[in-house]
């Protein structure tokens, strides 16, 4: 049997990423090398990153984005929206931030 020829990758990863990614491989029983190969594979044939990547739509604006009027404008829809009772208890940010975010 011929043995392809093979590059060595070195990659840089969040440790907490890594290990994670090692238990879902491990339970798919799909060593993780190979799974680095097939995602290199579909580069290659889809000619760009195999999956889709997009900013969230509820990404609010960053302000160096923004105009002066639209700031503004972005900060006067705060206001409203306090004088409207529109508000969150901090808890339940926190924990929302916890929850999605691990923060």
């Amino acid at each position: 049997m011929i043995m392809a020829r093979t590059s060595n990758i070195f990659a840089r990863v969040e440790p907490e990423v890594k290990e994670q990614a090692e238990q879902v491989l491990e339970q798919l029983g799909i060593p993780m090398s190979s799974a680095v190969s097939m995602f290199l594979k579909q580069v290659v044939l889809q000619r760009g990153i195999p999956f889709e990547m997009k900013l969230p739509k509820d990404t609010p604006p960053s302000y160096s984005s923004l105009t002066k009027e639209q700031f503004n404008a972005e900060i006067e829809k705060g206001m409203l929206d306090i004088e409207a009772g529109r508000t969150y208890p901090m808890k339940s940010v926190e924990e929302e931030m916890k929850r999605d975010y691990g923060l």
